[in-house]
């Protein structure tokens, strides 16, 4: 019988710890190993215990959750998940640790104790995800390069075209990976779907725009798709594709019916690009757990564009990637850092 998942909950709030320690005990595969009420107990405990997955609040007394993440990662990595405050502070924290090496985080609930049920999946799936990317965690998933040179960019084809990139955990740091090295002048629209709230997606856009030569921003309800730009998907909400009298195309925003922690949908957006820009859509689905993203590959490819799926071996979570490859939906498999490359190989293709 496979030993279970021993997890080290650390949070200053104690009805924050008797939530997650009633989750994480209710659940067959899981334990708690231990609780810290801040920072400093935390490296602790990560020492003594040697817990398999720890779940670790941002703002917490003595030394908050980022000074003792970034230690941890760098003396002792392991799979970490953050919660965060869902407001405007806490998402720029939350990124933060995304970039410092943490798997996932989830968003404190508004209220107590009936946010138990609220919360509950999210919990559990987070938690058993981080535990599945532990390897490449300690590995130090990515690894960290010297700010690459921009790649050249490539002549502008006779007809406008659109990259969407979908991605879940590990998503974030992967994209500030690659983001940099697409050049100013791409000749295509890109957009991203990353599974996020959507208190935190704006301050993600933001983050990407300061790394990014393309300029980076939320996507808005009816704004049009043009080239050389990127758009992220805005968090609760899947984004559409809908043709417009120009010939390119429009965003249209709905909210997502879909379980937290998994919108907006991946499929959603591949599926209506594929409809709307037909052959002239290249697809490229990352690092994340699930499925989401398969069928809009499969879409994407029989209506004769081209797609991409990150490898195994770059990949911190080979979930999203390893179905659509499976599944007979992925044109070219390759690393994280070749993604970029790719893809302006293949706008040279696509006329």
């Amino acid at each position: 019988m496979p030993r279970k998942i021993r997890v080290l909950i650390v949070d200053d709030s104690a009805l924050v710890r008797k939530l997650l320690k009633d989750i994480i005990s209710g659940d067959p595969d899981m334990e708690v190993a231990g609780l810290a009420t801040n920072g400093v107990e935390a490296i602790r405990a990560v020492a003594e215990l040697k817990p398999d997955v720890m779940t670790m609040d941002i703002h917490m007394p003595e030394m908050d959750g980022l000074t003792a993440l970034e230690y941890i990662m760098r003396k002792m990595p392991l799979p970490v998940v953050m919660l965060s405050a869902m407001a405007q502070r806490g998402a720029a924290a939350t990124l933060k640790a995304l970039e410092l090496g943490a798997v996932d985080f989830i968003a404190k609930p508004s209220h107590y104790p009936s946010a138990v049920k609220e919360v509950r999946e999210e919990v559990i799936l987070k938690i058993k995800t981080a535990f599945h990317a532990r390897d490449r965690v300690k590995a130090g998933y990515p690894k960290h390069k010297e700010r690459r040179k921009t790649l050249p960019a490539v002549k502008p084809g006779r007809r406008e075209k659109l990259v969407v990139i979908g991605a879940s955990a590990g998503g974030p740091r992967a994209l500030a990976e690659i983001l940099p090295m697409f050049p100013r002048d791409m000749p295509a629209a890109m957009l991203i779907v990353q599974h996020m709230p959507g208190v935190f997606t704006r301050s993600f856009a933001a983050r990407l725009n300061t790394l990014s030569e393309l300029p980076v921003r939320e996507a808005e309800d009816g704004e049009e798709i043009k080239p050389g730009t990127v758009l992220v998907a805005p968090g609760g909400k899947d984004l559409i594709v809908s043709p417009d009298r120009s010939g390119l195309g429009r965003v249209e925003l709905m909210d997502s019916a879909n379980r937290a922690g998994a919108t907006p949908r991946i499929d959603t957006t591949m599926i209506t690009a594929a409809e709307t820009f037909g052959p002239r859509t290249i697809g490229v689905i990352m690092t994340g757990m699930g499925s989401d993203g398969a069928r809009g590959m499969e879409r994407i490819k029989k209506n004769q564009g081209i797609t991409i799926a990150q490898d195994e071996a770059s990949c911190l979570v080979f979930g999203m990637p390893k179905v659509a490859i499976d599944r007979g939906f992925v044109d070219w498999v390759v690393s994280l850092e070749k993604i970029p490359e790719k893809v302006l190989e293949l706008l040279q293709l696509t006329e």
